[in-house]
């Protein structure tokens, strides 16, 4: 009896010591993210293990703006970048300093996202549709960012001259919504996740969808030149988040009609994932799930669109194009 006991403990050890080589053994990165649900399969893929059955050790650094997680890939503070395209990240790209290796969210008619939002007493005043937005006050993150191209797409939709709008580069989501409450600004845009509580409390009123508006490619996957020498780790970082992708989109995304998701048997583990990560009850949630392709693919004829737009507005850099900034080894085109 005492000889099996031995037995048995010597192998319990033995294979803890394995489990612990293969903790020891796995890629370790960061990936910088906002609490957003545009970022819904890089939770998935860490809270489901799907990070860590490929191989790795996965930590999430979050963010409360885009364009500080293009610094912070550049300078190797995180290893990966998953969040909006700016003009900031498009000009670290242009230098060599970071490359695209994929897509995430986009904004696209039916999944709401980003929204454009005016101050109570804008409103009141006649702002009442996005093509009224023609010379007021409005906030966004920083300038060239994701909310910057947007309202430059509606301005060229409703053909009003960006240059006739006061845009008030407030730093965070969260410097944009105060002063959206505050009246300090005429309108705004922001995600829903950020926003909802502003609208149901009464602080400010919805004026419609980005993506009903101009559809458009708003997220990607980006690194520094010296991760993706690693190419272990960005190929099953990659895969992973394929693996994510998959999944949100053929559970969650096929859940939604009138732009929210179902809750059911099916739907609620992933959308309580979500809401852990974005600080959000699932109820909400279920009204801001970002389109993402399922095979994790990048709108690269937008992306060039984009670049394009920047450069004309003097927010970007000239001399490069789309095709210098995508690694073209990682990247599944649409």
């Amino acid at each position: 009896m005492r000889k099996f006991a031995r037995l048995a403990l010597a192998g319990l050890l033995a294979v803890a010591a394995g489990g612990i080589a293969r903790a020891d053994d796995a890629l370790k990165a960061k990936i910088g993210v906002l609490r957003l649900s545009s970022s819904a399969p890089v939770f998935i893929a860490q809270d489901k293990g799907y990070f860590r059955e490929a191989g790795l050790d996965i930590e999430l650094k979050f963010f409360d703006a885009a364009q500080p997680i293009a610094v912070a890939t550049t300078s190797g503070d995180v290893d990966f970048g998953i969040t909006a395209f700016t003009a900031g990240l498009y000009n670290l790209a242009g230098k060599g300093t970071l490359k695209i290796i994929g897509g995430m969210s986009r904004e696209k008619a039916g999944y709401p996202l980003i929204g454009y939002f005016a101050s109570n007493s804008a409103y009141a005043a006649g702002l009442k549709t996005p093509k009224d937005l023609a010379g007021k006050r409005i906030a966004v993150t920083q300038v060239g960012s994701s909310f910057h191209y947007s309202l430059g797409l509606l301005a060229d939709k409703y053909g009003f001259k960006l240059a006739d709008v006061k845009i008030m580069p407030l730093q965070s989501l969260s410097n944009a919504a105060a002063a959206l409450k505050g009246e300090t600004v005429d309108a705004a845009l922001l995600p829903i996740s950020t926003a909802r509580a502003l609208v149901d409390s009464g602080g400010a009123k919805f004026l419609g969808w980005v993506g009903d508006e101009t559809p458009w490619q708003l997220g990607a996957v980006f690194a520094a030149p010296k991760t993706l020498t690693n190419k272990p780790l960005v190929t099953k970082l990659l895969a992973s988040l394929a693996r994510a992708d998959r999944e949100y989109h053929d559970v969650i995304l096929a859940s939604v009609k009138d732009g929210k998701a179902d809750i059911n048997d099916k739907t609620k583990p992933l959308l309580e994932i979500i809401a852990k990560y974005t600080n959000l009850p699932v109820e909400q949630v279920v009204g801001n799930c970002a389109y993402i392709d399922p095979e994790g693919k990048l709108d690269v004829k937008n992306v060039a669109n984009q670049i394009s737009w920047l450069q004309e507005q003097g927010f970007v850099d000239k001399g490069f194009d789309a095709d210098a900034i995508i690694a073209k080894e990682y990247v599944k085109a649409d």
